[in-house]
C-alpha cells in the first residue's frame, strides 16, 4: 500500500524542480498520486477495507490542496501537473 524507499526516491529525482528539492508542491503531488494508485489497486482486491478507504480520501483531499495551490501561484504548471500524473479535474 504504501511506497519504498526506492520508489519514492525514484519519483522525487523524477518530478524534482531542481536537485534537493523535496518539498515543491510538484514531488509532493507526484508522491501521493503514486500512493493513490497504490491504494486504488489495493481495493481491486480488499473491497470492504474502509479504514484504508478513509486514509485513501484524506491523500485525495490532501493532493487536491496542492494543486489548488499551484493553479493559484502558476497555471501553466498546475495544467502540466495534471497532465503528467493523468489528473482529472
Amino acid at each position: 500500500m504504501s511506497i519504498t524507499a526506492e520508489r519514492k526516491a525514484e519519483v522525487i529525482k523524477t518530478n524534482a524542480r531542481k536537485s534537493g528539492d523535496t518539498g515543491s508542491p510538484e514531488v509532493q503531488v507526484a508522491i501521493l498520486s503514486e500512493r493513490i494508485v497504490n491504494l486504488t489497486n489495493h481495493f481491486k482486491s480488499h473491497g470492504k477495507d474502509n479504514h484504508s478507504r478513509r486514509g485513501l480520501l484524506k491523500l485525495v483531499s490532501t493532493r487536491r490542496s496542492l494543486l489548488d495551490y499551484v493553479k493559484k501561484k502558476d497555471e501553466a504548471r498546475y495544467r502540466a501537473l495534471l497532465e503528467k500524473h493523468n489528473i482529472r479535474r
